[in-house]
């Protein structure tokens, strides 16, 4: 079972990202790009955070999910571990 949802995962993943890609690919034939917006740095770190997560298109999110799902597969696979060790010196 834990095989299969890893597999699935990863094809789901897979599907996300080239979907973003062939969207970035379409919207680069299409249309010409604009070289006459200039975007100005927000004067702060949380300011420029927000602006740069109200930047983010919805391919971008495609690729991104696409890749939290790879990265969840490999887990679920076992592909990556974590371990977390804890350890009691006593006297």
């Amino acid at each position: 079972m834990r095989d299969s949802i890893a597999v699935l995962m990863a094809v789901l993943g897979t599907l996300l990202v080239l979907a973003g890609a062939g969207v970035i690919v379409a919207k680069a034939v299409v249309a010409p790009a604009d070289v006459t917006a200039a975007t100005v740095p927000a004067p702060t770190t949380g300011a420029r955070l927000l602006g740069v997560l109200r930047q983010v298109e919805a391919y971008d999110r495609l690729i991104i999910w696409g890749i939290v799902l790879l990265v969840l597969a490999a887990v679920t696979s076992g592909a990556i571990s974590f371990n977390v060790d804890a350890a009691a010196n006593s006297k």
